[in-house]
């Protein structure tokens, strides 16, 4: 864990939150869901906040668009490799079993984790600048003339450039109830007989996921 924390920039003072930070909820009761939620808040607060600095003249809906590439779910896996997280992750037997140390989408949830606990522990201001910190290279690669479209806009324009038949996506379990719950959700591409399947804390990230995956699949397949 030194080693998490000297990759963050960041030393708790309390290890014992750092720990309730990368617990999955498989483990039990005691688990990083509650960090996880103040942490999302957080980071679309700060990340908000930059944008609304860097770009003074950027109308609001693409401000929006800026700031889901940033917050996204692969941008926080991303950040968890940088960081090395996945060893970290203290999960339950069914979780190891299923090999989710590696699973995108548990790394997230944990980086958020992370940053809701030092929100609470150090305070707005410190964990401000660990955002900023963590985020600089996604945040210094936007170009404001970018249109930044969303995986879900760019597979649908993709395959009606080629006039293609439009993805079906279908949710096909939820699990848990009310901010516990997790979607698990299928897109299918009818043209290629191609599909696949992701789960997310929401309907919207889930499909998201699943777009981005069917993307790189075609242009794997046009290489």
């Amino acid at each position: 864990m030194n080693k998490l924390q000297k990759k963050i920039n960041y030393q708790f003072k309390d290890i014992a939150l750092l720990k309730q930070a990368l617990t999955h909820r498989s483990v039990g009761r005691t688990n990083n869901e509650r960090l996880e939620f103040l942490g999302d808040s957080i980071l679309g607060a700060v990340v908000s906040c930059e944008l609304y600095k860097r770009f003074p003249h950027i109308a609001e809906g693409k401000l929006s668009r800026f700031k889901s590439y940033v917050v996204r779910g692969q941008t926080l896996a991303l950040i968890a490799a940088e960081i090395e997280l996945s060893n970290l992750l203290i999960l339950g037997p069914g979780e190891l079993k299923s090999g989710g140390h590696n699973r995108k989408s548990i790394q997230a949830d944990a980086v958020e984790a992370i940053l809701g606990a030092i929100f609470l522990e150090a305070g707005f201001e410190t964990v401000n600048v660990v955002i900023l910190d963590l985020f600089k290279e996604y945040l210094d690669s936007i170009n404001p003339n970018d249109a930044l479209k969303d995986f879900k806009t760019q597979l649908q324009e993709r395959l009606q450039k080629f006039g293609q038949s439009l993805p079906e996506y279908e949710l096909t379990k939820t699990t848990g109830k009310n901010h516990n719950a997790l979607f698990t959700l299928k897109c299918f591409l009818p043209d290629q007989a191609v599909q696949v399947e992701q789960e997310a804390k929401s309907i919207k990230r889930a499909e998201q996921m699943c777009a981005e995956i069917l993307l790189e699949k075609l242009k794997n397949h046009e290489s």
